[in-house]
């Protein structure tokens, strides 16, 4: 059960620290506490652990991180005028969370966290793409994150978890289900936000893979995709015709008449491990 922490409702933290979201911060709070707790529980709060949470803001989701019994939560947080407001909710939960005042995109992860320690996020929407990029691109395999429990516009988490010969598939679903399984949630209602986006939000939970779905150098994968779904219009032969074309096409097995769309991730990965390298 929830522990309660006696901290003010975060509409009073809001008004009384002035923390009005910002959007060139790309920022929305949740309010909606049932929200925020179901948020926490679909991360795996209850088993405890140590979370990462980017963006935390006033810290509606981290309180409930922590009053679903997480055991610590490391926050980062570039926005200093929230600073206050997420050291009320350190004081409640003495020694459970740590705040660090920077721009997560330029944080080292594999530094700052233990492993298999849990990332659980309502991403900022100007840098959700990137920071998902840069988690599902770490050198080292398996990564020093369980599991990533974050939340984006609808549109971005059906492109994480699209299949192929559907509208959303693309760079972004070849790169996340080659290294993890991903899956949505649920959605969440833009009324759940303050202010509210113009889109409705959904929440996604990605598990990195023991090994990549199918063999091949993320370089060349990020190559590969990048020529594909640049013209995805256009067939194969024609997309890749800079990296090789035809030649390339063949030497995967792939018939050069199809279009990037319809190729399944084992399929990409061939296509990677035929692209030649320069030496």
């Amino acid at each position: 059960m929830p522990v309660p922490d006696n901290l003010p409702p975060l509409r009073e933290v809001i008004a009384a620290f002035g923390l009005a979201p910002k959007k060139s911060l790309g920022q929305n709070f949740l309010f909606d506490l049932n929200l925020t707790a179901r948020i926490a529980r679909a991360a795996g709060a209850e088993a405890g652990g140590t979370f990462y949470e980017v963006g935390p803001g006033p810290g509606g989701l981290t309180r409930a991180l922590l009053a679903e019994g997480a055991d610590k939560v490391i926050a980062v947080e570039r926005d200093v005028r929230c600073l206050a407001a997420l050291e009320q909710v350190a004081a409640a939960y003495p020694g459970r969370l740590e705040v660090i005042c920077a721009d997560a995109l330029a944080l080292d992860e594999a530094a700052i966290l233990p492993q298999g320690a849990r990332i659980a996020a309502n991403l900022p929407y100007n840098v959700g793409t990137a920071l998902l990029i840069k988690w599902l691109t770490v050198p080292a395999w398996p990564p020093v994150w369980a599991s990533l429990t974050l939340m984006f516009q609808k549109e971005v988490a059906q492109r994480i978890t699209a299949q192929p010969d559907t509208e959303h598939y693309g760079r972004l679903s070849v790169l996340a289900q080659w290294r993890c399984t991903a899956k949505i949630l649920f959605d969440v209602h833009r009324g759940a936000f303050v202010p509210p986006p113009n889109v409705t939000s959904a929440i996604v939970r990605l598990e990195p893979r023991a090994e990549p779905l199918a063999p091949c150098a993320l370089a060349d994968l990020e190559t590969i995709t990048a020529a594909a779904f640049g013209q995805r219009r256009k067939m194969l032969r024609q997309s890749l015709k800079p990296l090789g074309g035809e030649a390339l096409l063949e030497k995967a097995g792939i018939a050069p008449t199809r279009r990037p769309e319809e190729l399944s991730i084992p399929e990409f990965a061939a296509l990677a491990r035929s692209l030649a390298r320069p030496t």
